[in-house]
């Protein structure tokens, strides 16, 4: 009688695990479950950067605390399972996903994404629902390295967030800019609350294998372009004519003193669209434009290859200093500001205003970083790990006794990725052409609503 070989495999995997990690509680028929909500469909290739590096540091802490890699799962979602659908119609049918995601898994681990943004967006209440859903089905929750968009008491619906963040199934919750304002979110003593570094700083060894990093001689920089009207709509007076000039005129001078550049962006479609329109109206050469950064390790190959980058996006900036390359962040909000500051390079930044920015001075400042380089603080980078260490064991694993990896064991552990499958691919540029369409489309049909309000007043104003 043949054996299984499928079964024999398994086995010896089980009996492997099991003489390893001894003191493992868990097994293949009843693994430890993590749910991991980021922003990982974003078209912003830095959001799913996020989602690459958590899924490693949550690998690394499960090994760091002695449970074997059959004996947990991590399940990578969207951070919005509650639908845009749901929110409209309030349809309890439309929760049974969400339901089924926290009813079968051991934790929630949120990490990344816009999830506390309360004055424009509405994800402050999917996060809430979420979070009352954990508390229904007593399931512990972490936030880890979370953006926070400030803090205000007369605002029902930054109110409506605190309540929910203060319910017993909320662990702890970490972020990578404003403490000060987190802090005002708590109401709880056990709720611990921490500044961490951001998951993106071990994207460098995430994607090793992408790693173009150069030896010639001659410099480069990637500057990347954000939606034409960004500044404008975080209440930067800079408007578009302002932005584009910007950055056709930095590259004109980085040309004169012998610097290549190119423009790109980090995958969204708004930024995409306006470096287009640069290409169009302000006479930029195609050639000096990369398009396509449709994947992470798109995103980490390219800014690997530059000895500085430009940028208003914020993950370009994590990525590039988690490579060692110098960058200049364009503060059109305040987190681009508190990154600068977390690293030790308060003074890398470039407020811009529609007075216009001095590109010569920017120019300057490229090549003073360029000499100056990337010193990194090993204490301030595992902060993040440290913080996903101690919330996992104390769910997982509360009676572990082993310590927390250093940042060199860390970065030893790591495995770094292959890249997103040929299929997981085609899905984010299914997901990218669907969102493009969908703003197409409420742009169309104001047109036509407008046509027709045109068409109503010309009639009217015959009539009289």
């Amino acid at each position: 009688m043949g054996l299984n070989k499928a079964a024999v495999m398994k086995v010896m995997r089980e009996v492997f695990q099991r003489i390893r990690f001894r003191h493992d509680p868990y097994s293949q028929e009843n693994p430890f479950r993590i749910l991991l909500l980021t922003n990982r469909d974003s078209d912003n290739t830095g959001d799913q950067v996020i989602e690459a590096c958590d899924i490693s540091l949550i690998r690394t802490v499960m090994k760091n605390i002695g449970i074997g890699s059959l004996h947990y799962e991590v399940k990578s979602c969207a951070a919005a399972i509650i639908t845009k659908r749901y929110m409209a119609t309030r349809d309890e049918a439309l929760l049974e996903r969400p339901r089924r995601l926290i009813s079968e898994c051991d934790m929630i681990i949120f990490g990344g994404a816009p999830l506390f943004n309360y004055r424009y967006q509405q994800f402050y209440e999917r996060t809430a629902l979420t979070l009352e859903l954990a508390q229904e089905y007593g399931k512990p929750v972490i936030f880890s390295a979370i953006g926070v968009e400030g803090y205000d008491e007369d605002n029902p619906k930054c109110q409506r967030l605190k309540k929910a963040l203060n319910l017993p199934c909320v662990h702890q919750i970490t972020t990578r800019d404003d403490i000060d304002s987190l802090m005002k979110f708590k109401a709880r003593e056990d709720l611990e609350i921490r500044k961490v570094a951001d998951p993106a700083v071990f994207a460098a060894r995430r994607f090793e294998s992408f790693d173009r990093r150069k030896s010639q001689n001659n410099r480069r920089v990637g500057i990347f372009v954000i939606r034409a009207h960004a500044f404008i709509d975080n209440g930067v007076d800079f408007d578009e004519h302002a932005s584009a000039m910007m950055y056709v005129k930095l590259g004109e001078e980085l040309l004169k003193r012998g610097i290549a550049y190119e423009f790109l962006t980090s995958g969204h479609f708004g930024d995409e669209a306006f470096l287009d329109r640069l290409i169009v109206q302000y006479g930029v050469s195609p050639a000096r434009c990369r398009f396509g950064i449709n994947k992470p390790e798109d995103l980490a190959r390219r800014i690997s290859g530059y000895d500085a980058v430009v940028t208003a996006r914020l993950h370009p900036s994590i990525v590039s200093f988690s490579y060692g390359v110098p960058s200049l962040g364009l503060v059109w909000n305040n987190k681009v500001s508190y990154f600068y500051e977390s690293i030790g390079y308060p003074e890398r930044i470039v407020e811009v205003e529609n007075g216009g920015v001095d590109v010569i001075a920017m120019a300057d400042q490229l090549e003073q970083i360029m000499e100056e380089g990337v010193k990194k603080d090993p204490d301030f980078l595992v902060s993040v790990y440290e913080s996903l260490f101690k919330g996992i064991k104390g769910v997982a694993m509360p009676d572990c006794k082993t310590k927390c990896f250093d940042y060199h064991k860390i970065l030893k552990v790591m495995r770094p990725t292959i890249g997103v499958s040929e299929e997981e691919a085609d899905l984010k540029l299914q997901r990218k052409s669907r969102r493009t369409y969908s703003t197409y489309n409420e742009l169309f049909d104001k047109y036509e609503a407008s046509k027709k309000e045109i068409s109503r007043l010309k009639q009217e104003l015959g009539e009289k």
